[in-house]
């Protein structure tokens, strides 16, 4: 008989090994390594085994391949459909991650419930595959939502050759997977959750998924860290990864798009956790700014532009004297280096004996901004706390900072200011090289103000 061989495989990576090692050499981690059974198998045989089928794709010319670029299955749920680049494309595979209890299970079933309503246009059944739950718990949870839809199918499985013979009978219209590492084949001797299994597992129902045209969604978890478990051979696969992100403590949720072959990256969804499920957020700079109108120091407004939607949000500070020799730098949506470096600018070029105070950040709302336009709110705000002088609640400030303390222009100024125009701001401070756009376009119900340097921005919003 055949000598069986083994080989170890770094559960966070993917490295494989020849013997047992404490810390990967590839991505660092200790006692990731867990001991597979080596599976030898010609390729033609694993082809077989991928596809499911004796035959082999052939090629086509390119004309003759025929896309309708216009056929996108729409979910019904706007924030849902704006993150994916406008709807569903057929056979499309889309991994979505989050921390446990986000809410990654509960929008997805909403989302198979909407689609599983929408007769017309050949949508019909959703099939929703549960590897977590029983069938007995997904219908607690549908009544909790009001979900009662006669074309959602609830299939309790963990077998992947068993759900891949579910969905070529069934045809569903969309296919959820909850999730994708509880998930495994008999085939292979580790354990479901390792990274063989999710690898294999995953691979299987992508081909099934292309081969088939039938929209595929994978629910995965996060490690500690914040990246979906498994290889990142995984995100690979897939055509779209998102990410489901918010605090448990806050009632809104951000759905944002890591990698999108079929649309932009850049757009985000916004929803608000309910006792009925979420809820679409359709005004979030209303939403985020439901409190600012409150007249104090550290407290200013200004606008983040996330994909083609400017989001109003308040950017609030406090600096304090420190109690110890070491002042803290604390910061919440924004980057502590970002931070750290606008406080330099603030102290080098304003005089602000910021170095023996304590200075805490927040951008209200659970936001996380990486866009630098909001650099000079953020030094408006340090500066506001700092000399307790409050800005007017109905100023909005943009501006990206320079190291010497210039004021530099922002992209996609028009759409900023008429959002704040929207909410009924009566004064706008942007950069001085932003005019030239403004004067271009047609009148606006507000003050807009340019400013070179951060100097010129302070003295205006700031005195002494």
């Amino acid at each position: 008989m055949p000598k069986t061989k083994t080989q170890y495989v770094c559960q966070t990576c993917g490295t494989k090994s020849l013997k047992w090692q404490g810390k990967c050499n590839a991505c660092g981690e200790w006692n990731t390594f867990v001991e597979e059974l080596v599976e030898r198998v010609k390729s033609e045989e694993r082809g077989r085994k991928l596809s499911g089928a004796g035959e082999t794709a052939k090629p086509l010319p390119l004309q003759h391949i025929d896309v309708d670029e216009g056929f996108r299955l729409k979910t019904g749920i706007n924030e849902f459909d704006r993150v994916l680049g406008g709807g569903i494309v057929p056979g499309e595979t889309v991994m979505i991650g989050g921390d446990p209890g986000i809410g990654k299970s509960t929008l997805l079933l909403q989302v198979v419930d909407k689609l599983s309503k929408l007769q017309k246009d050949g949508q019909g059944k959703c099939l929703y595959v549960t590897g977590e739950e029983s069938a007995q718990q997904i219908k607690l949870r549908a009544e909790r939502l009001g979900i009662r839809s006669n074309n959602l199918y609830i299939y309790a499985e963990t077998d992947v050759l068993a759900i891949l013979d579910q969905i070529e009978k069934t045809k569903p219209v969309l296919t959820v997977i909850d999730s994708i590492q509880t998930m495994f084949l008999s085939e292979i001797t580790s354990a479901p959750g390792s990274v063989s299994q999710v690898r294999e597992s995953a691979a299987r129902l992508t081909y099934l998924a292309k081969r088939e045209k039938l929209p595929l969604f994978l629910i995965g978890h996060v490690t500690k860290e914040g990246s979906i478990a498994g290889p990142m051979t995984l995100e690979h696969m897939v055509d779209a990864v998102l990410y489901f992100e918010g605090d448990m403590q806050r009632q809104y949720r951000l759905l944002r798009a890591v990698k999108n072959r079929f649309g932009s990256t850049q757009e985000i969804g916004i929803f608000e956790m309910q006792g009925s499920g979420l809820e679409e957020v359709e005004d979030a700079s209303k939403a985020f700014l439901d409190t600012h109108y409150v007249h104090h120091s550290g407290s200013v407004v200004t606008a983040n532009l996330e994909g083609t939607r400017p989001l109003l949000l308040e950017v609030q500070s406090l600096v304090s004297p420190t109690n110890f020799g070491m002042p803290q730098r604390r910061s919440s949506g924004l980057d502590p280096n970002r931070l750290a470096l606008i406080l330099a600018i603030l102290e080098k070029r304003q005089g602000m004996a910021i170095s023996s105070q304590d200075v805490f950040l927040n951008i209200a709302g659970g936001i996380k901004v990486v866009e630098p336009s909001i650099d000079l709110s953020v030094a408006i705000a340090v500066a506001s706390s700092f000399r307790e002088v409050p800005v007017d609640p109905k100023t909005m400030v943009l501006g990206e900072l320079g190291l010497s303390g210039e004021v530099r222009a922002v992209s996609q100024i028009g759409p900023r200011i008429a959002e704040a125009a929207r909410l009924g701001f009566k004064q706008v401070i942007i950069p001085y090289g932003n005019l030239k756009a403004v004067s271009m376009m047609p009148d606006a119900p507000v003050e807009i103000l340019g400013v070179k340097t951060l100097s010129e921005a302070v003295g205006l919003l700031v005195p002494r």
